[in-house]
């Protein structure tokens, strides 16, 4: 009777897979902030991509984590065409075709030696117009490597407008733009940092935003909107519950939230602890992202949680 009732459920086509694919390596290395994440040699990423497919999984979202020497102040591995990223778009374009939809995060952190998304002015503060200019360079690059999705991550003023038309100027109009809309300066990005391989010190507070503020959120949406956003997301979710759900009763388009991993981190610490029920705190935490309005969940328990929804229908 509670299954038959029940207002929100989950379906693999709402989980998206954030994945991290380290240049190289020889062996997955195991994060260890994140247990049961990895960095993806290119072999055992497209295998992920394919297990993704066969449990129902709706996309992926590619992070790549170059070599360190190969890091610079402009983030010139992000748009070198045989980048980390770019060979590994090609890659699982190439082995699961349109079976997933293939997304690919569009920021210079990952890429930088100073860790910050964008370029630095000669006092060492984020240069927002002379960073849209390397996203539209990265947009295209990794639309070119086969992208269905960019997902410009960096909170430059004005980013959407700018990749959208660098994406329209190489004939690439077909290519989504998922907006990183509400991506607040969170203390749950942790883990994430130990993924990519982060260089960055000191905090990205001048342009991700204030976790006292909402309003702030809807101008950003405003903007995102108007400048051309396919889809939009809220980052992190679960702290931000109230922000996606004022997200997406404002909108038209469809709504995403990225359980991200320090979310991921908790409660895997805590189950391994004894202190929770990992299954049920997972499905707990994923139904609370949904029944907030969000249409797409990344979240790195996507294959696990499609292979079970899939044993359960």
């Amino acid at each position: 009777m509670r299954r038959m009732v029940a207002e929100n459920r989950l379906h693999p086509a709402d989980l998206i897979l954030p994945a991290f694919v380290r240049e190289g390596i020889g062996e997955p290395v195991a994060i260890s902030a994140m247990p049961g994440v990895q960095q993806h040699t290119l072999e055992t990423l497209r295998k992920a991509a394919v297990e993704a497919v066969e449990a129902g999984v709706a996309g992926i979202m590619l992070f790549g984590v170059p070599a360190d020497e190969k890091k610079d102040a402009a983030g010139t591995a992000g748009t070198d065409p045989d980048g980390i990223l770019q060979v590994a778009l090609r890659e699982v374009r190439a082995e699961v075709g349109d079976d997933l939809v293939i997304m690919s995060d569009l920021c210079l952190d990952e890429y930088t030696d100073h860790g910050h998304c964008g370029v630095l002015d000669a006092d060492g503060r984020v240069d927002n117009d002379a960073t849209l200019e390397r996203y539209a360079e990265m947009a295209q690059v990794q639309a070119d490597a086969g992208a269905h999705v960019v997902g410009p991550s960096g909170m430059m003023d004005g980013q959407v407008g700018v990749v959208r038309d660098a994406l329209d100027t190489i004939g690439k109009e077909d290519v989504s733009i998922l907006a990183y809309t509400a991506k607040y300066s969170s203390a749950f990005y942790g883990p994430f940092r130990e993924a990519v391989g982060s260089s960055l010190r000191g905090d990205r507070k001048t342009y991700q935003q204030d976790p006292a503020n909402l309003r702030e959120s809807m101008r950003e949406l405003a903007l995102d909107l108007d400048e051309g956003a396919d889809m939009v997301m809220v980052k992190p979710a679960g702290p931000y519950l109230d922000v996606l759900a004022k997200v997406a009763e404002a909108v038209d388009v469809p709504v995403a939230a990225y359980q991200i991993s320090g979310e991921y981190a908790m409660i895997e610490a805590a189950a391994e602890r004894g202190w929770i029920d990992r299954e049920k705190a997972i499905m707990e935490s994923l139904l609370g992202i949904k029944r907030a309005g969000a249409n797409m969940i990344l979240t790195y328990w996507a294959t696990e949680v499609a292979r079970g929804i899939g044993r359960e229908g």
